[in-house]
């Protein structure tokens, strides 16, 4: 396990000087662990139990399997920070160069809240490399504050290359700077939340040529037809850093033979690009959604899991990517559902998931 080793040995250890386990062995247990469907430090110390031989074909476990105390005790006390940050160590190093689309967006831990406060559940921000279909970072939002986290996210990681997309909620001048100082370009959603920026916006459209608009679609697809249509004009002059142009993207939409409102949409961008490319970035922004956020939610548990003290929420959502991401780099081509299963029944399959981190 060198990579892994390399990225995730200089976490301190935030136990007594007479812990018994050792803290590197203790996460890799952990995310073999969630390879294999666990969902909870319950879940982590039965398959310790039950794979303790296979384990220790990789890692000594001098003292057995760790009792579900010692899997919450590490993630309650573990800092979250440095453990995201050699997540996003050990991602760079297994996943491939980083370009295209990468998308950022918030996320509710729907069972991680206290009792009586179902309504207020622990909020994260996601990064999400679309063409890797890797997760490349993970922030807490302070406060709920989503801005917030995504700034902090997006300050620790290297982007060169890379279009950020986001929603209106990030079209502001800090976040914009900063992800220009990650090396990236941006495309943020502009609405009427900034009706100044917003009638700029919509005056350089109306002034572009029509005829350089690009279509897609229409697309078929569950009894619903779409169409998008975008065009882009040059936008030097709008108050915010970096911006180059403006871009409108309109979807139309057919749902059972009946026509849709019109959806129109406002993007603001650090470069000139294309209407055709502006149609596939505004298109992938989406994959953030129903290729991170559903499947954490329906394959890995996330929505229903309930640890939910000090660090260990934040912890073990990580652990759960960390996880993804291995599932999605591994050649085989079955489904992430599927590669879960075959984990926990497969002791083979599990050896050659472990040695993908390698």
């Amino acid at each position: 396990m060198e990579t892994f080793s390399d990225c995730f040995s200089a976490l301190d250890d935030p136990r007594a000087g007479n812990a018994r386990h050792d803290l590197l062995e203790l996460v890799f247990v952990a995310l073999a662990a969630v390879l294999c469907g666990a969902q909870d430090c319950t879940d982590m110390s039965l398959f310790a139990q039950a794979k303790l031989a296979l384990l220790r074909q990789v890692v000594k476990l001098e003292h057995g399997a760790p009792s579900h105390d010692t899997f919450s005790r590490v993630f309650r006390l573990l800092a979250p920070e440095p453990f995201e940050a050699a997540f996003a160590k050990f991602t760079k190093a297994f996943g491939q160069t980083l370009e295209g689309v990468v998308a950022i967006d918030g996320k509710a831990l729907r069972g991680a809240y206290e009792r009586g406060r179902k309504a207020t559940p622990l909020h994260l921000v996601n990064i999400w490399a679309v063409e890797a279909r890797l997760a490349i970072g993970q922030h807490l939002a302070p406060g709920r504050n989503e801005v917030l986290g995504a700034q902090q996210a997006l300050a620790l990681l290297s982007l060169e290359g890379c279009i950020v997309t986001a929603d209106a909620l990030h079209c502001r001048a800090d976040t914009a700077q900063i992800i220009l100082n990650a090396g990236a370009d941006y495309a943020l959603a502009l609405k009427a939340n900034q009706p100044t920026l917003l009638a700029k916006a919509k005056a350089l459209i109306e002034a572009a040529d029509p005829a350089q608009a690009a279509l897609s679609g229409p697309l078929k697809a569950h009894d619903r037809i779409e169409a998008r249509t975008a065009c882009v004009a040059a936008a030097p002059d709008l108050d915010l850093p970096g911006v180059a142009a403006v871009a409108r993207v309109e979807t139309r939409r057919t749902i059972d033979a009946r026509p849709q409102p019109v959806i129109v949409r406002y993007i603001l961008l650090s470069k000139v690009v294309s209407p055709e490319r502006m149609l596939a970035i505004a298109r992938t922004h989406w994959g953030i959604e129903n290729q991170l956020h559903w499947v954490l939610d329906v394959d890995l548990g996330e929505d229903a899991a309930r640890s939910r003290k000090d660090n260990a929420p934040q912890n073990l959502a990580l652990m759960r990517k960390l996880a993804l991401n291995i599932l999605r780099q591994h050649p085989d081509k079955g489904s992430i559902k599927g590669k879960i299963k075959r984990a926990g029944l497969d002791d083979a399959f599990l050896l050659s998931l472990l040695g993908h981190m390698r």
